[in-house]
């Protein structure tokens, strides 16, 4: 039977929920509101202003860090379907995908030291 959850795993899946909802409104807008959503004319209008072209180069670098960490810490930890993240980060949203992958990270932790007190 799986432990109750933690105040940490708590926060991190509503975290994930916070990053969904904020980014893919904000999608839904340009969806909804731009005449021309193709993914090109996306990517581009976040480079038409300074503040716009900062953002991007910060999330860009969070990113990588991010999945290069994440792999390296779910093949240490041996975590199941581990590799599913990096398709969430790009096609759904790194808010998402990073407390997503935190909430699994901490329960495959608690889990391994459940099993190592039982031994």
């Amino acid at each position: 039977m799986k432990p109750k959850l933690t105040w940490i795993e708590v926060l991190f899946l509503v975290l994930a929920v916070i990053g969904l909802a904020a980014t893919w409104y904000y999608n839904a807008l340009f969806y909804l509101e731009v005449d021309d959503t193709s993914i090109g004319n996306f990517i581009a209008l976040t480079k038409t202003t300074l503040p716009a072209k900062s953002i991007n180069a910060d999330i860009s670098v969070v990113a990588i860090t991010f999945l290069i960490w994440m792999v390296y810490e779910a093949r240490r930890l041996q975590m199941k379907h581990w590799w599913l993240f990096i398709p969430l980060t790009f096609l759904v949203a790194l808010a998402f995908s990073f407390p997503l992958f935190l909430f699994f990270r901490e329960r495959k932790i608690r889990g391994n030291a459940h099993l190592s007190k039982q031994t």
